[in-house]
């Protein structure tokens, strides 16, 4: 991702074993991922910053942790459910979640599970359909008809679907969420009409906020949220900028990914 912050993290360490430590939100959050393949970076943190206080929350396509990880950080009493595919990367969430200080394991369950399983009778026991009050969603990016994917396999996993199988998982998130849960994703703005598409009937409220890596630039990204059985119409909300015109992060990027604060009230 482009953007105000030039690094995903604050420091990388390589380790021994094809994996670097890196440490995000100021060192408050460190994770190990892979040296190659998909890597946890602004998207994630920003997720994590736009979602609101829950006690019950779940991260769709957690990867790493990165995004769930985050959010356990700034809601110390949120239990949470971190959601992979990749059996490799949700051996790694359950490993960063133990070894973040203090020791997030207690309140976090990792799950290795296809999404669109998920909260259906032949699916996981967790996490438990209508469970939820929170559930973040970082779905893969790139639909395979516009972007030539990625020949390292982790990584197209992580990036690409076609922009209208976002349906899948925004009908997992609300087999998730009990009544009047929240939904907190990030996206591109070239899915805008497929995620409107696919909200339509399951959520309303829904609260769009574009963020732009700096001033000028065309929004790179949306941070979108809604409400589970809600039908109130939509709403744009302030624009995020990352950068300045020299480059320099903004106070709003270094509040949200350094010192690890929340984006603002929806």
């Amino acid at each position: 991702m482009s953007g105000a912050v030039s690094a995903p993290g604050d420091d990388e360490t390589p380790t021994d074993d094809g994996l670097s430590d890196d440490a995000f939100l100021g060192g408050r959050l460190r994770l190990l991922q892979p040296l190659r393949g998909h890597r946890a970076g602004h998207d994630a943190l920003l997720l994590a910053a736009s979602a609101p206080y829950a006690g019950c929350a779940v991260d769709l396509g957690a990867g790493v942790g990165a995004a769930g990880l985050a959010f356990a950080v700034r809601v110390p009493t949120a239990a949470l459910t971190l959601v992979e595919i990749d059996p490799a990367l949700a051996a790694l969430a359950a490993r960063n979640a133990a070894r973040q200080a203090p020791n997030l394991a207690a309140r976090v369950k990792v799950v290795n599970a296809d999404v669109a399983r998920l909260g259906r009778p032949s699916g996981p026991e967790a996490p438990a359909a209508g469970a939820a009050d929170l559930v973040l969603m970082n779905p893969p990016f790139n639909d395979p008809a516009r972007h030539r994917a990625s020949p390292h396999a982790g990584r197209a996993l992580a990036h690409a679907i076609a922009d209208a199988d976002v349906e899948i998982w925004l009908r997992a998130a609300e087999r998730l969420l009990a009544p009047g849960g929240r939904l907190a994703l990030i996206h591109r703005p070239q899915a805008i009409e497929a995620l409107l598409a696919g909200l339509k009937g399951r959520f309303g409220a829904v609260t769009i906020r574009p963020v732009h890596p700096s001033p000028g630039a065309p929004a790179h990204r949306l941070l979108i949220g809604a409400l589970k059985g809600r039908r109130t119409a939509p709403a744009f909300l302030p624009a995020i900028t990352l950068a300045d015109g020299a480059g320099r992060p903004s106070t709003l990027a270094e509040h949200v990914l350094r010192a690890g604060g929340a984006i603002g009230p929806e």
